[in-house]
């Protein structure tokens, strides 16, 4: 085969390295990727969302979740008690069905075994860097006594300034086209702003005092996505505020907040997809390597593969070698600072 010269030849890492991975270097997939062109962005788009996906479920809960197990808006006009707690009740269960099954099957039960898992590893037990001396039971206590509050907390507010009249808000039957646009835009205006309030937390004073305490997970869990110190969930749950400037409907502020929750928990489940048995390949994809890379060297991969912040500023591991070589002299130079 023909060498492609166009192409900078890359050291792809040993075996040893990753239990799991997929086909390296990884790609820009985004469709913000001009040179694929729009026919090729679209599929893209189409595909990240049907035939079936994470998203996609979200999607649909969110829609449950507004008409069958939230206040109505006359109720959400006060502050009180029984709607509140209900709200935080509700979220309580959620992050529990999801995180705590994907941990019962992938790690208690070990179903799929460690087919298609990134990182074979076992957890910390016994590790005085973790609450409560274990990795999984301080994942579990900082995704509920801090995560579950802060987005409850969001939520109420966002439900009460709806209420109130303080928030914009249009009508579905009026709006059909722009309401499934927000579905479409809210991912992708979530990625950016997750990548420069990421870039924030990496910073130094803040990554010691806060950011820390989600990085201690280099092996990481469903319930490692939202263990995070309460300042870092009030910022990454901070893309809500888009709400307050722009007309929406409480179901997108319910599925923006259960989506950035929800999708951190499948997304750090540490492996590859969610299979039936350890003798398929194929099955719901919830992992993302692309994050995995960032856990295991730090300074790089500070967004999402949707849009192409990393590339575009200079912070993209592809998993190769080289730009693992590239991290670490980026770590270096930041702790000089």
């Amino acid at each position: 085969m023909a060498h492609d010269a166009t192409k900078p030849e890359v050291t792809l890492p040993a075996k040893s390295t990753w239990n799991f991975q997929p086909d390296l270097p990884l790609e820009d997939r985004s469709i913000f990727n001009l040179k694929r062109g729009p026919a090729e962005g679209l599929r893209l788009l189409w595909n990240s969302w049907l035939p079936i996906s994470d998203r996609l479920i979200v999607v649909g809960l969110s829609i449950l979740t507004w008409f069958y197990l939230s206040p109505s808006l006359q109720t959400a006009r006060t502050f009180a008690f029984d709607w509140v707690a209900g709200v935080y009740l509700r979220n309580l269960i959620l992050i529990t069905l999801v995180a705590g099954g994907m941990h019962l099957y992938l790690y208690t039960f070990k179903m799929q075994g460690d087919r298609l898992r990134y990182d074979a590893r076992p957890f910390h037990k016994k590790n005085a860097l973790f609450t409560f001396s274990s990795q999984f039971l301080d994942n579990v206590f900082w995704s509920i006594a801090s995560g579950v509050t802060v987005w409850t907390a969001y939520e109420v507010l966002g439900l009460w300034a709806y209420a109130n009249g303080y928030m914009p808000m249009f009508d579905v039957a009026a709006h059909p086209v722009l309401f499934v646009l927000w579905f479409i835009f809210l991912p992708f205006y979530g990625v950016f702003h997750f990548y420069w309030i990421h870039r924030l937390l990496h910073s130094k004073p803040v990554y010691n005092y806060v950011h820390s305490l989600h990085h201690r997970n280099v092996n990481v869990g469903p319930w490692s996505g939202m263990s995070m110190h309460p300042i870092e969930h009030i910022a990454y749950l901070s893309s809500v505020f888009i709400h307050v400037v722009l007309a929406s409907h409480p179901i997108h502020f319910i599925f923006q907040l259960q989506q950035k929750v929800l999708l951190a928990v499948s997304s750090h489940a540490g492996y590859e997809s969610v299979t039936l048995g350890e003798d398929r390949d194929t099955g719901l994809r919830v992992g993302d390597f692309f994050h995995q890379l960032h856990h295991r060297y730090f300074e790089c991969n500070y967004g999402e593969p949707e849009v192409p912040c990393d590339k575009w500023f200079g912070t993209f591991h592809d998993g190769s070698e080289e730009a693992t070589a590239r991290t670490r002299v980026r770590m270096k130079e930041m702790r000089k600072k």
